[in-house]
């Protein structure tokens, strides 16, 4: 059978509406001027700004027209009252879509060690947006076993309307992933996480300016450090998402998989990604 129509079709509905996600260092105002207007922005919490660039960040895409997703990452929140004021601020700015991680720290500031703890305290203060994304790990995760990321996600699941895989480079691997946890009885659609057009000198000079524990971190969302580099030496310099979008596009549109459309992990590189995107939807 020939998915030439349906890949083409699948490349199209992956491609059109893609939620972009930025880190809120300086560049965040230079580079939300690259995406479409009205776009979708996730907005990440770093370990080192805490939620305050997060938030701020937040407003100034809300206030500009944008559609923000702000990551409320558990273990940057110290208390109830935190949540509430940093929540609150969401609210305030139009925030109907929230996505809730554990966060990238080995010991949470305050009170709040899992997402689903977190997710637990917002339901309990009241709040009810619209839409609350939780994380899904296509090939594990460092520190846990599969187990207890099966456990989490069946806890977590009750709580959220969507989930967002982490950057994964194998389309099979997200396919098999995604096909487990529907035989496990979780129907949440699915935003696929990929990384977006990634020039390797400017990924240094980025890596570098995140800080050293982001660094590590950053360099680990893709796949280790030395496969990271060797895919952009073969790629002499520069990584482009396409073997990742053509492998899912014949899932793109079928229900039984339930992927909502992709989550551009852009690593404040926009500029690239959307002429990359444009010129693949113009093919």
């Amino acid at each position: 059978m020939s998915h030439t129509n349906t890949d083409a079709d699948g490349v199209a509905a992956l491609l059109t509406d893609p939620r972009f996600e930025l880190m809120p260092f300086d560049s965040f105002g230079e580079q939300m001027n690259r995406l479409p207007d009205g776009a979708e922005i996730a907005v990440t919490a770093s370990p080192q700004l805490g939620l305050d660039a997060t938030v701020e960040w937040t407003e100034r895409a809300a206030a500009r027209g944008y559609d923000p997703i702000p990551h409320l990452a558990a273990r940057y929140v110290r208390d109830e009252a935190h949540l509430d004021a940093v929540v609150g601020r969401f609210v305030d700015a139009g925030v109907t879509d929230i996505f809730v991680p554990g966060g990238d720290r080995d010991e949470p500031v305050g009170e709040f060690a899992s997402a689903h703890e977190l997710l637990v305290a917002l339901d309990d203060l009241g709040y009810a947006f619209e839409d609350v994304g939780i994380t899904g790990y296509p090939e594990g995760h460092d520190f846990l076993g599969d187990r207890t990321l099966v456990e989490a996600m069946e806890k977590k699941a009750p709580h959220a309307t969507y989930i967002t895989t982490q950057l994964c480079y194998d389309p099979e691997a997200v396919r098999g992933w995604i096909a487990d946890v529907r035989e496990r009885g979780i129907s949440l659609p699915v935003e696929v996480g990929i990384p977006g057009v990634m020039d390797y000198q400017r990924l240094l000079s980025i890596s570098r300016k995140v800080g050293v524990g982001d660094s590590v971190r950053f360099l680990q969302k893709t796949d280790g450090v030395v496969s990271f580099v060797r895919r952009l030496i073969g790629s002499r310099g520069k990584y482009t998402p396409d073997e990742l979008v053509d492998g899912l596009a014949p899932y793109a549109e079928d229900p039984e998989y339930g992927i909502r459309g992709l989550h551009i992990y852009t690593f404040n590189q926009v500029a690239d990604t959307e002429a990359w995107r444009r010129e693949r939807l113009n093919e």
